[in-house]
């Protein structure tokens, strides 16, 4: 009978240690989970920021294709200094937590380039260019669907200065302001090889079938 009472005390001070733990213990915790905390947000921001170096795109060796198409380009090269490397266009900035959640989403999505480059899908600057339009239509298609984020995160209409644009430009930028226009929709394929063509091409191609 004693030893049942013991064994229903101890169990007693078990739940009671749990429910009511001391202050040290329950410090000790909170200070372990800051440092847990801090030490896995700032892995994934390492990881995050490793992973948007132009090297790093260009460690599958095809993706040097777009990138020598980009240097080429006004867009990494001009008067001013300015550049942008791979991640600027194509993981957007995260500014906000949803930026982070879309910025996070877009390193999963990039795996499928990596799937790519181990079956060999795009290996060959042959290979490259017979998926080039199916890949930048994917590209256009999530820049519409975010307003053109991207480019908007280095150009603005309110700040533009008409005075310095070619009566053409100050036309079509006053419509797209008008018409509600996102900048993907006129600017395709500036920042890499033209593909109109191929864009053309496609067009004709649904149209006939």
């Amino acid at each position: 009978m004693a030893d049942d009472t013991q064994e229903a005390e101890s169990k007693r001070g078990f739940f009671k240690s749990l429910l009511n733990p001391p202050k040290c213990s329950m410090l000790r915790m909170i200070v372990i989970g800051v440092i847990g905390g801090i030490a896995i947000w700032g892995g994934l921001n390492m990881g995050m920021e490793y992973t948007n170096r132009s090297e790093f795109c260009m460690s599958c060796h095809e993706m040097t294709i777009p990138f020598e198409e980009l240097k080429k380009t006004v867009h990494y090269k001009n008067r001013s200094g300015t550049t942008v490397q791979c991640a600027d266009c194509h993981v957007a900035s995260s500014k906000t937590p949803t930026d982070y959640m879309f910025k996070s989403m877009q390193k999963l999505i990039a795996a499928r380039d990596v799937v790519g480059h181990i079956l060999g899908t795009v290996d060959t600057p042959e290979k490259f260019e017979a998926h080039r339009l199916t890949m930048a239509k994917r590209v256009w298609a999530q820049m519409t669907a975010r307003d053109s984020k991207e480019c908007r995160n280095c150009h603005n209409f309110e700040t533009m200065d008409p005075e310095k644009q070619k009566d053409r430009s100050v036309v079509k930028h006053e419509g797209a302001i008008e018409d509600g226009k996102t900048c993907i929709e006129c600017h395709k394929g500036i920042a890499h090889k033209p593909v109109h063509q191929l864009l053309e091409q496609a067009d004709a191609s649904q149209k006939n079938n």
